[in-house]
Parts: C-alpha cells; structure tokens; sequence
C-alpha cells in the first residue's frame, strides 16, 4: 500500500515553483516564493479541518456562520528549510502550534540523522502537518514522521514543494497511512541524492549559505 499523492498544479504555484527552479533567483526573492507558496498550498493541505456553526452578530443582523472546529493544528519544520514553508503556513493559521525537529542527511549513505527535536506536549490531540521543501530520497521525510509517532502524532500529513518518485516511495512505503501534498514530482535523483531538475539546496538558497 503506497500513500495518496496530491499534486497542486494551481496556476499561482507553479509559476512561484518556475520563479524558484531558476538559478538567478536572489535568496531574498527565493524566501519570498517560499513563503508564499507556504500559504498557497496550506489552503489544499488544510482543505478538510472541520468546520462547526456559531451564532454571530454582523453589522445587521444576527447568524449562524462556519468556523473552526475539532481538533487543533500542529505544524512540524523539519529543519532548517522547513521554515520557510512554515512562515507562509503560519501567515494563514497564526493559532497552529509548531514542533521543530533537526535532520541532516549523511553525505555517504544518504540516511537521516537526528540532532534536535521539540514538538508541542499535546501532539497527540492535533492535526499535524510536517514541512519540508524537498522530498528527495524520503529518509529524512520517514525519520521525521516516525518521530511524530513515536511522540503521539496520529493525524499526520506530509508537504513539500517538490518531491521525487524515490523520495514518494519511500515516505509510502515507511508510513502508506501519511498523505503527500507536493507542487510537482520531478524526474529523478542524481548521484549526490538532489532532485532533478530540481531547484538545487532549498536550505542554502533560503538562507543564502554553501
């Protein structure tokens, strides 16, 4: 059983996701499409919270009109370009709470390696949304959603902007019950494990490092 892929092919994202893919992108303008993709996408991710009716008061009259209800949102970064999807993702529910959890990938066998992790005490009572740019080989995106479950996570999904088909497989295989939402799915992956044609680093074009 492999996970349910959801690609957002809406106009406005994809032409960030160009602006994004081109080399001469500053960093400054590549954390500003970020951002906004952030908020773009979170719509789609957040399509199916559930809404619940209250008796307001408008300027005129009295109404029943839909708000939030249920349970509440937690959103995961998995560090450090996870942050720039969660800024824009903040921009749209300011009242999500946030974890943070630190991965870096191990250059020789391309593993997942954990060095930080912070996640709200009642995770366990949340909608969780774990970000990151780039779904590559997927160790990492496995890592982090084994974390999340093994802190309480149950109603997990997983963002990115771009993804590869390896990194989709094996996000599937590990955790089939976390749905993918991704901006487009990409040919392949080279030998140093990035995504082709990618967008190169999303960590050092967020932050402007090497």
């Amino acid at each position: 059983m492999s996970a349910a892929v959801t690609v957002i092919d809406h106009p406005l994202v994809q032409h960030k996701l160009t602006q994004l893919r081109r080399r001469e992108t500053p960093d400054w303008e590549f954390r500003r499409h970020v951002r906004e993709i952030g908020m773009l996408i979170a719509y789609e991710v957040m399509r199916d919270l559930p809404l619940e009716k209250v008796e307001i008061h408008t300027p005129l009259t009295r109404m029943m009109a839909p708000q939030l209800a249920g349970r509440r949102v937690c959103f995961i970064s998995v560090l450090r370009a996870g942050n720039g999807l969660l800024d824009g993702m903040l921009e749209i529910l300011p009242s999500a709470r946030v974890g943070h959890i630190g991965l870096y990938r191990d250059p020789t066998t391309l593993e997942a390696v954990e060095y930080y992790c912070k996640f709200p005490e009642d995770i366990a009572e949340r909608d969780i949304i774990v970000l990151d740019p780039m779904l590559a080989t997927g160790h990492s995106a496995a890592a982090a959603v084994e974390r999340v479950k093994e802190s309480g996570g149950q109603s997990i999904k997983y963002a990115c902007v771009l993804s590869a088909p390896q990194g989709i497989e094996t996000l599937g295989e590990a955790h089939p019950d976390v749905p993918i939402f991704t901006c487009a799915i990409d040919s392949h992956l080279n030998d140093h494990g990035y995504i082709m044609p990618g967008l190169g680093d999303a960590g050092d074009r967020l932050f402007g490092t090497k």
